[in-house]
């Protein structure tokens, strides 16, 4: 027993690095890394994409097939390891629930790689790829028409049930009251709609019309992702 924990702990029982495996694992997660990137630029040509996030798709594979190569069964230098990465910090915004997906898979990628197992790797990226596009290019559980969610500030004084009625049906096909919230220490309530509009021409004149009875407040029409259309008015 204690010459397998030793032989364990020592080295031992580790995965002998070789310069030829330490290229394959390195290349083959790189070129999946790479697949995960490309698929990912394809998927989110309207959102747009940072450059700084596909770059690092594509180098998350390999570094991590690299740590899975380094660690092989060594249980200190796991440890040594786990420890090292508890140190950093990620200090960055959560992202979209679909960008830490492929943060996930890119891991995934590497760590399949890692093990010597890269032609399931690249078996498994393609069949997650071919889902992804297919679920892209149908647009999966994706709203229909022009669906918008539309937020009016109003003062507190005023009596902000079914006031914006008449307008909205002017110039959506439906809309609904999702949410009110009381913003600056309750002298303001921000009203939450879902609309959806019967002409994208027509949305500066409903604006127009709901300013004019929200006391020109501030009045912000966005999609679900807010950075691809937004129309705001103060």
């Amino acid at each position: 027993m204690q010459d397998f924990l030793y032989n364990l702990t020592s080295g031992d029982y580790a995965t002998v690095l070789s310069w030829q495996s330490v290229l394959e694992v390195v290349i083959s997660a790189a070129i999946i890394g790479f697949v995960i990137s490309l698929v990912y630029m394809l998927t989110h040509k309207k959102e747009g994409y940072s450059q700084a996030f596909c770059v690092s798709l594509i180098l998350l594979a390999p570094i991590v097939g690299m740590v899975i190569l380094v660690i092989g069964n060594n249980v200190a230098t796991a440890f040594s390891l786990a420890g090292a990465f508890a140190l950093v910090r990620f200090r960055s915004a959560p992202g979209d629930p679909k960008d830490i997906a492929f943060v996930f898979m890119s891991v995934t990628m590497g760590l399949t790689c890692g093990l010597g197992y890269w032609i399931y790797a690249a078996i498994a990226v393609a069949v997650l790829c071919v889902i992804i596009l297919v679920l892209h290019f149908v647009n999966y559980a994706g709203k229909k028409g022009n669906t918008y969610e539309l937020k009016i500030t109003v003062p507190e004084t005023l009596n902000y049930v079914g006031v914006f009625d008449d307008v909205l049906k002017k110039y959506t096909n439906s809309f609904k009251l999702s949410r009110v919230k009381s913003v600056d220490f309750g002298a303001l309530f921000e009203l939450s709609f879902t609309v959806d509009l019967k002409d994208d021409k027509d949305i500066r004149k409903m604006l127009d019309e709901l300013r004019a009875m929200n006391g020109n407040l501030k009045i912000m029409l966005s999609t679900e992702a807010p950075a691809v259309k937004s129309f705001h008015f103060q």
